[in-house]
């Protein structure tokens, strides 16, 4: 079959009227949500836990070393993601968005289990940070397999007109992970005396991704593939190498989404994976203060999520994604002064609100965006490609370079301008973007 362009394949056409779509697509969207919830959680509890795990697993005489060399190995875990994009994205394109996201959600499930099972430095040395690594690793490997799943199963579920409110309970799902992970740590934290958080508590966090693991697992074979895939492998237009179909016939769309998620990823990985380390070693608050804000400034900002999509939908995706990356240049400085001179937590609640809500307006529609750029034969691996690249050259590195700027400079307001310069190359991404909420996704 001769290969047609991305452009010649895209209409504005009315949505499909067939009434069986709503009931799918929704079943699509808690599926993508609920899965992306679980797997985030379990990989981002390492990242919560980053100051309890530095010096169990890299002992050093500075504390501020141990927590660096956790917070190193937390991205660390991002250079397996485009690997399991790769690997997960060919699944994906040749034998079913379903097959995929099952097999990612087991994987995970199984690193996670393992971490809260992993032996200390203490008891085996240096082998123990070695072992850790390989597990982050694992984590990486399957997060990487898993967000470019989920938006590819909801937007080809998803009526023309919902894609952005549909696609956003995956975005929901994906916050409420690092949300769920701070809560659950906050609680293990309160329950637990402080040496035996060092010494077993910390372990807890980690083994209830068994059991949520295996919830997710059973909602997960309940469904059915996409429209979308059913007719590709009917049409027999399978490829053989998805990844060479990306590259090779859709260079251009590739870099334009490579571009916009090193924007979202690098703004984004600030609140979830520093600004709790930012609160405690910097600000100074107490631990378990700081897990609670976070978990419920995040959930709060995600009760907008909806309503972001909704939005996107009637307005377009450019638009919403370029007022958040101007409020982020306006408003970044400020919020860390305003994190910096207060000791007061429910103020530092609403600024994790006001933060992950502006991050909504970027999440929210980059996922929609990302698979109406993306033709049907290789979209898993296409966006999961996007979503890997930004997020492994601004998302993983966003938490260390921030505490690191912070180390070497001295000056505790740093992260901000490291916020800016990610929404500035936000900008630049967007201005090469056409407006697709309203197009059918290109076959």
């Amino acid at each position: 079959m001769p290969h047609k362009s991305v452009a010649a394949t895209t209409s504005i056409a009315p949505s499909n009227p067939n009434p069986q779509i709503p009931l799918t697509a929704r079943r699509a969207a808690v599926a993508g949500g609920a899965g992306t919830l679980i797997e985030y959680y379990d990989f981002s509890v390492y990242a919560v836990l980053a100051v309890v795990l530095g010096p169990l697993f890299f002992p050093a005489e500075n504390p501020a070393v141990s927590v660096l060399l956790a917070l190193g190995l937390f991205g660390a875990a991002f250079l397996a993601r485009p690997l399991g994009g790769w690997f997960f994205g060919r699944l994906g394109d040749r034998r079913g968005r379903r097959f995929a996201l099952v097999w990612t959600i087991v994987s995970m499930g199984a690193c996670s289990g393992l971490i809260g099972l992993a032996p200390t430095h203490q008891m085996i040395g240096v082998a123990a940070p070695i072992l850790l690594l390989i597990l982050r690793l694992g984590q990486g490997f399957c997060a990487g397999g898993e967000i470019g799943g989920a938006v590819t199963y909801v937007a080809e579920s998803a009526p023309r007109n919902k894609r952005g409110l549909y696609g956003s309970l995956t975005q929901i799902g994906a916050t409420l992970g690092f949300s769920l992970a701070a809560a659950v740590v906050g609680l293990v934290t309160f329950l637990t005396p402080a040496d035996q958080m060092d010494n077993w508590g910390w372990r807890i966090p980690f083994l209830i991704s068994v059991p949520l693991t295996a919830l997710c697992l059973w909602f997960r074979l309940q469904l059915e593939d996409t429209p979308e895939f059913e007719k590709m492998a009917e049409n027999n237009e399978i490829v053989r190498s998805p990844l060479r179909s990306v590259i090779f016939e859709n260079p251009r769309q590739l870099a334009k989404a490579v571009g916009l998620t090193i924007a979202q990823a690098g703004t984004g990985y600030i609140a979830l994976g520093y600004l709790a380390t930012f609160l405690i070693g910097t600000v100074g608050l107490d631990k378990q203060s700081v897990f609670w804000a976070s978990a419920i400034g995040i959930a709060m900002a995600c009760a907008t999520y909806p309503f972001i999509g909704m939005l996107t939908d009637r307005l377009g995706r450019k638009p919403v994604m370029t007022a958040a990356f101007a409020l982020f240049i306006l408003l970044a400085w400020p919020m860390f002064f305003v994190l910096l001179e207060t000791s007061n937590i429910v103020v530092a609640t609403l600024v994790y609100f006001v933060y992950m809500a502006i991050c909504g307006m970027i999440k929210v529609p980059i996922g929609p965006q990302l698979a109406e750029l993306m033709p049907r034969k290789s979209r898993y691996t296409g966006v999961s490609l996007a979503y890997n690249a930004g997020t492994v050259l601004a998302g993983g590195t966003a938490p260390y370079v921030a505490a690191q700027l912070v180390e070497s400079t001295g000056n505790s307001m740093s992260p901000a301008y490291w916020v800016i310069g990610m929404s500035v190359i936000g900008l630049v991404a967007l201005a090469t973007l056409q407006e697709t909420s309203r197009h059918a996704l290109p076959s």
